[in-house]
């Protein structure tokens, strides 16, 4: 039974993160964490059966002197990430950190640089990354389409309030990296916008166009086409059908991806190989994201992305 606490009872926690655990064999949520009582008590209550065996905690640093974890969950706001990651490597527990990966890229390789490594939460890899990725052949040019976007207020977040290019952009530069398996090459066409980002990802076998947005009906749309306009793989949730497929009992997206993102986490902690995103690749992300914001304040200019390995350096 891999035990796992959870610092920070927000909205991902409440609609996602306990639902997913309380859905996934051999793993139980033991410790909850967050300074507001009244959040800490509702997500308490939302273990249900278990709610006598979830110690609760009004900071993540006592849980984690107090209490056996396997893994720790950190869905608080971005700023706090590498905290909390450090505080669980030093006490030898691996960390499995929501997405933004932290609020630079500075702060991410920092966070790259832990041991145990963290993991990363870009949970569209279990979703439209598991249900593509077949699709997708490993050689040849690509030509990715992906877009993200959602109204902020409709999912009424506690205390994060990330501009889309983190929010939802950063999501949408994981899954092009992880579905065409290419590095990162450089940014262009850039504008961003506190609600709003797009620009186009060069990568080394192929070119992505990401669009986001926080103040817009849901919608989430990956297209791939090979170099010819072959329609390759085409994947749409949001709109009125969605919400008639959810209606007649389909499963819902977001439950399902943190499902096999926490089952990929229990896996990989048992010695399995997954495609569960690390804190390397977290850096990669953020490393596209200062390319985007260099390359809007340049007008949309070209920025290459510096390569991981010498940001490692």
């Amino acid at each position: 039974m891999m035990r796992i606490g959870i610092a920070g009872c927000g909205r991902i926690t409440e609609r996602g993160h306990i639902p997913a655990a309380l859905a996934t064999p051999e793993v139980t949520v033991a410790a909850l964490a967050d300074p507001d009582p009244t959040r800490l008590r509702h997500c308490r209550e939302l273990c249900g059966r278990g709610a006598e065996e979830a110690a609760a905690f009004a900071d993540a640093r006592s849980m984690l002197e107090t209490e056996a974890l396997d893994l720790l969950v950190v869905a608080t706001p971005a700023a706090s990430h590498l905290g909390l990651a450090e505080a669980a490597a030093a006490a030898g527990v691996p960390a499995l950190i929501e997405k933004p990966p932290a609020p630079d890229l500075e702060c991410a390789q920092h966070i790259a640089g832990l041991a145990p490594e963290p993991l990363l939460a870009f949970n569209r890899r279990f979703l439209q990354g598991e249900e593509l990725r077949t699709a997708v052949p490993v050689q040849g040019w690509l030509e990715l389409d992906l877009e993200l976007r959602f109204r902020r207020d409709g999912w009424g977040s506690h205390e994060a309030h990330d501009e889309a290019l983190l929010d939802a952009g950063i999501h949408l530069i994981d899954l092009a990296c992880h579905l065409s398996g290419a590095d990162p090459i450089a940014v262009r066409a850039a504008t961003i916008s506190p609600e709003r980002a797009a620009f186009e990802l060069e990568l080394s076998r192929g070119r992505a166009r990401i669009s986001c947005a926080t103040d817009r009906g849901h919608r989430e749309a990956v297209m791939i086409r090979e170099r010819g306009g072959k329609v390759l793989a085409n994947w749409v949730w949001g709109g009125i059908r969605s919400r008639l497929k959810a209606a007649a009992g389909g499963p819902e997206p977001l439950l399902l991806s943190l499902q096999r993102q926490l089952a990929a986490a229990r896996d990989r902690l048992g010695g399995t190989d997954t495609p569960i995103a690390t804190a390397a690749d977290g850096v990669r992300a953020m490393a596209i994201v200062e390319a985007a914001r260099q390359s809007a304040t340049l007008d949309g200019a070209e920025v290459t992305v510096a390569p991981l390995a010498e940001m490692s350096r």
